[in-house]
C-alpha cells in the first residue's frame, strides 16, 4: 500500500528511500531479491546453452504482466527441473565424448602402429633401431628385445617432447610418430585439437620409467597396445563395434538436448521478462518503509497533479486483482525538497532535448531551451551547411529513416554508430530542410548557381578611360556597372544573383555579405537568450534580478551590439549603386564609437547628429556596468541587514556575494564581445563549405566533363563514382559534423548561457522498458 505521496507541479520523480538507515541485507524483502538473482542465474545459464548450440531465441514481442507471489514457486521449479536436466544432458554428454575420444584415439593408436611394426620389418630400418640401442649396459652381442609404448600427444608440442626425450634417454630410445589427419574434438571445451600417435621402443624398465613420466609431463594419453598383429587386429575391431555403439548414444543424446533447449528457447524470453520484472518491484519495495504492525508499507514519491487520478486508478486495480481487502490510501503532501526536473518528449522533439540535457539537466521549473533549439538549431547549421544540393542529399537519407523507423526498430541493429544516427533522424531531417532552404538564399547548388530568374546586372560593360574594360582577347575581363537598370530594378527576388557566381571578386562579396549577416544572426540569437532570462526571474519571484539584473544586460548588448546591427541594416538601405563608393567602414565605426574618437577624416558620418547618439549609447553602457557590478551588491546586502533586523536568521557572505556578483558581470560584458565574434563561425565554416565544394567539382567533375575523348562516357562514370563518394565523405559527413559541432557550441555557450544554468538533477522513473534493456540499477 502507499500511504503518501509528494506531487509537484508538472515534474515528478523516483521513490525516495526512507530506510536509509536499515542494512541492505536486513530489509524486509531481501529474501524475495536473492529468489529471483537466482531465477535469473538460471535463465542466464539456459540461455547460454542456447547460444552455444545457435539456436535462435523467439521474441514475439509479448509483455507479459508481472506473475503474483504464489506463482513464484511454480517458476522456480520450472527453472530447477530444466537446469538440472541441462546438467545432467551435459555431464552424461562430456562423458561420452571424453570417451569417445578415447576409443578413437586407441582407433588411430592400433591403425598406425601396426604400419609402424610393418616398416619395422624392413632390414634398413630394424638396422638403424640396433645401432641406436646397442649403446645402452647389456646390449652388446646379446639379441635384442625392446619395450615399447603408445599414446597420442598434441601436434604442437611434438618437437619439445623429441627434444626431452633425446636428452633425458641420452638418444637411447627409438621415436616414431605420425599426424592425426581430422582434428579430435575435445570434451571439456568443444574445441577442434589436432593430434598426433607416437610409438616409442626403448630396452629395460628404467628407460620404461622415464619415458613414462616425460609423456606425463608433456600430457600425452598412453594407451596399451598389443604386441602380436593379431591381437591388434581383434583390439581394432571390438574399438570400431564400440564407437559406432557409442556414436549411436552421442547422437540420440544431443537429440534429446536439442529438443529441450528448442522447447526453452521459446519461452525464455518470457521468462526473462517475469522474473526482471518482479526482481524490479521487490527491489522497489525495500525502498519503501514498513510500519510498526508490518502489515502497511509507506511510500514517497514525486508525481504530476494532473496524474493524481490515473495513479488511483492503478492502485484500486492493484488492490482488486491482489485481493486485498484493505485499500490504498494516496496523499498529497507538501514538502520544501527541490523535485527533480521532467521534460515531457515525443520522437520528435526528445533528440533536441538530448542536446539540451547534455550540457545541463534544468532547474526545476527552470525554462526550457529544447523547443527553441528545435528551430534555431537547425537553421544555425544550414548557415554554415547552406549549399541546395548537399541539403537535399541529407534530407533524403533523414527521411529515408522517418519513413521506415517501424521497420528499423523491429530489426533492432546493435551497431552503436547507426543507433547514434538513427536516433537523431529529425534532427538531421530539418538540418536538410534549413539547408535547402540556405542553399536556395546563398544560390548555391554543388558549388554552382541556378539562373532562376535571369540575371538582374546588365550585361553592357563599364566602359573607362583609354581601353581598359573592354572585351579583347588581350582583356577577357568585363567590369558591369551597377547603376545601369537590368532586368530588375530593384533587389534580386530570391538569395543572390546568379552571375555572382562567374565573377573574379565572387568571394569579396560574399566575404562582406556572410560577415554582416553572422553579426545579426548572433546578436538577433544572443539577445533572444538574455529576453528568456526575464521568465526565470518572474517565475521565481525575483524582482531584483529583473531591475539589476535583467534590464542592464539587454540595455547592455542593445545599446553597443544591437545598434551595430541597426548600422548594417541602415547602411544597406541608404546607399544604393551610385553613392556605394562613398559607404563608411562600420568596424571602424563602431571602433571609434568605443573610443569616442570622432575626428578621423577617412570615416565620414552616416547620418546627422549620430556622434551625440552614440556618445549617448556608450554612457548608457558604461552605466550599466555599476548596476550589475556594485548596486546589486549593496541591494542584496542591504536586504540581508533588513531581515537580520527582524530577527530572520540567513547566511549571508558580503565577500562571497561581492566576487561572484563581479565574476558575473565581467563574464557578461566580456562575453558580449566574445560572443558576437564567436558567431562569426557562421560566416566562416559557410565560406570554407562553398569553397571546399568548388573545389571538389574543378579538380574532379570537370575533368570528367571537360573530356572529348571516345571513351569520355566510361571516364565520366569513374569521375562521377569518385565524385560522388568525395562529396558523401568529405562535404555531408566530414563538414556535416564540423557544422553540427560548432552548431552545438554556439547553443551551448553563446545562447544558453544567458538564461540556462543547468544545476539540476534529472528524473529516472521506474519503467519496466529501461529494465528490460539492462539499465536497472541493482
Amino acid at each position: 500500500q502507499i500511504t503518501g505521496t509528494r506531487s509537484g507541479p508538472t515534474d515528478f520523480s523516483s521513490l525516495n528511500t526512507l530506510n536509509p538507515d536499515v542494512n541492505v541485507f536486513q530489509r524486509k524483502f531481501v529474501n524475495e531479491v536473492r529468489r529471483c538473482e537466482e531465477m535469473d542465474r538460471k535463465l542466464r545459464f539456459v540461455e547460454k546453452e542456447i547460444k552455444k548450440v545457435g539456436i535462435p531465441m523467439v521474441d514475439t514481442g509479448e509483455n507479459p504482466e508481472v506473475p503474483f507471489p504464489r506463482d513464484m514457486i511454480d517458476l522456480e521449479a520450472t527453472f530447477e527441473k530444466l537446469e538440472n536436466e541441462l546438467k545432467e544432458i551435459n555431464t552424461n554428454q562430456e562423458a561420452l565424448k571424453k570417451n569417445f575420444l578415447e576409443l578413437t584415439e586407441l582407433k588411430h593408436i592400433l591403425h598406425r602402429t601396426q604400419q609402424f611394426f610393418d616398416e619395422m620389418e624392413d632390414p634398413n630400418l630394424l638396422e638403424e633401431s640396433s645401432a641406436l640401442m646397442e649403446g645402452s649396459e647389456g646390449g652388446r652381442g646379446a639379441p635384442l628385445r625392446l619395450g615399447f609404448v603408445a599414446g597420442v600427444i598434441s601436434r604442437e608440442r611434438i618437437p619439445t617432447f623429441e627434444r626431452m626425450l633425446w636428452r633425458v634417454c641420452r638418444g637411447n630410445v627409438f621415436l616414431r610418430k605420425a599426424e592425426i589427419e581430422d582434428p579430435l574434438e575435445d570434451p571439456t571445451t568443444g574445441d577442434q585439437v589436432h593430434k598426433s600417435v607416437f610409438i616409442i621402443f626403448f630396452q629395460g624398465d628404467q628407460l620404461k620409467n622415464r619415458v613414462k613420466k616425460i609423456c606425463e609431463g608433456f600430457r600425452a594419453s598412453l594407451y596399451p597396445c598389443p604386441e602380436t598383429p593379431q591381437e591388434r587386429k581383434e583390439m581394432l575391431a571390438g574399438v570400431n563395434s564400440r564407437i559406432d555403439d557409442l556414436q549411436m548414444v552421442l547422437n540420440q543424446t544431443e537429440d534429446h538436448r536439442q529438443r529441450v533447449l528448442q522447447a526453452a528457447s521459446k519461452t525464455i524470453r518470457v521468462w526473462f521478462i517475469k522474473v526482471r520484472k518482479m526482481k524490479a518491484i521487490y527491489h522497489t519495495l525495500n525502498l519503501c518503509n514498513i510500519d510498526v504492525t508490518q502489515k502497511c508499507l509507506i511510500a514517497e514519491v514525486w508525481c504530476p497533479v494532473s496524474d493524481l487520478d490515473s495513479i488511483q486508478f492503478a492502485l484500486r486495480r492493484g488492490t482488486e486483482r491482489s485481493g486485498s481487502t484493505v485499500p490504498s490510501i494516496l496523499n498529497r503532501m507538501q514538502t520544501k525538497q527541490t523535485p527533480p526536473t521532467f521534460n515531457k518528449t515525443n520522437k520528435f522533439t526528445s533528440g533536441f532535448q538530448n542536446i539540451v540535457d547534455a550540457y545541463g539537466i534544468g532547474n526545476y521549473r527552470e525554462i526550457n531551451p529544447a523547443p527553441y533549439t528545435i528551430i534555431t538549431f537547425p537553421f544555425l547549421f544550414a548557415v554554415m551547411f547552406g549549399d541546395m544540393g548537399h541539403g537535399l542529399l541529407m534530407l533524403c537519407a533523414a527521411l529515408y529513416l522517418v519513413l521506415r523507423e517501424s521497420r528499423i526498430l523491429a530489426q533492432k541493429i546493435d551497431n552503436e554508430m547507426f543507433n547514434m544516427v538513427f536516433a537523431g533522424r529529425y534532427i538531421i531531417l530539418l538540418m536538410g530542410v534549413f539547408s535547402v532552404y540556405t542553399g536556395l538564399i546563398y544560390n548555391d547548388c554543388f558549388s554552382k548557381s541556378l539562373n532562376m530568374f535571369g540575371s538582374g546586372w546588365s550585361v553592357r560593360p563599364m566602359f573607362m578611360e583609354g581601353e581598359w574594360g573592354r572585351f579583347t582577347p588581350e582583356n577577357t575581363v568585363l567590369q558591369l556597372d551597377p547603376a545601369v537598370p537590368g532586368v530588375f530594378n530593384g533587389p534580386y527576388p530570391l538569395g543572390i544573383d546568379p552571375v555572382w557566381n562567374i565573377a573574379t571578386n565572387k568571394l569579396t562579396f560574399l566575404n562582406s555579405f556572410k560577415m554582416k549577416m553572422s553579426v545579426i544572426l548572433g546578436v538577433i540569437h544572443m539577445l533572444f537568450g538574455v529576453s528568456l532570462s526575464l521568465f526565470n526571474h518572474l517565475y521565481f519571484k525575483k524582482p531584483l534580478n529583473i531591475f539589476l539584473g535583467f534590464i542592464p544586460e539587454i540595455v547592455f548588448m542593445f545599446s553597443l551590439f544591437g545598434y551595430l546591427v541597426l548600422l548594417v541594416f541602415y547602411k544597406w538601405t541608404a546607399y544604393d549603386a551610385f553613392t556605394s563608393k562613398d559607404a563608411p567602414s562600420l568596424l571602424i565605426h563602431f571602433i571609434n564609437m568605443c573610443l569616442f574618437n570622432y575626428n578621423d577624416p577617412t570615416n565620414k558620418p552616416l547620418y546627422r547628429g549620430q556622434m551625440g547618439i552614440q556618445i549617448l549609447l556608450v554612457l548608457i553602457a558604461l552605466a550599466c556596468v555599476p548596476c550589475m557590478l556594485i548596486v546589486k551588491t549593496m541591494v542584496l546586502r542591504r536586504q540581508h541587514l533588513w531581515k537580520k533586523h527582524l530577527v530572520c536568521v540567513a547566511d549571508f557572505d558580503f565577500g562571497d556575494v561581492a566576487v561572484h556578483q563581479a565574476i558575473h558581470t565581467i563574464e557578461y560584458c566580456l562575453g558580449c564581445i566574445s560572443n558576437t565574434a564567436s558567431y562569426l563561425r557562421l560566416w566562416a565554416l559557410s565560406l570554407a563549405h562553398a569553397q571546399l565544394s568548388e573545389v571538389l567539382w574543378s579538380m574532379v567533375m570537370h575533368l570528367g566533363l571537360s573530356s572529348r575523348s571516345g571513351g569520355g562516357f566510361f571516364g565520366l562514370s569513374i569521375i562521377f563514382a569518385a565524385f560522388a563518394m568525395l562529396t558523401v565523405a568529405i562535404l555531408l559527413i566530414m563538414e556535416g559534423l564540423s557544422a553540427f559541432l560548432h552548431a552545438l557550441r554556439l547553443h551551448w555557450v553563446e545562447f544558453q548561457n544567458k538564461f540556462y544554468t543547468g544545476q539540476g538533477f534529472k528524473f529516472v522513473p521506474f519503467s519496466f522498458e529501461s529494465i528490460l534493456e539492462g539499465r536497472f540499477d541493482e
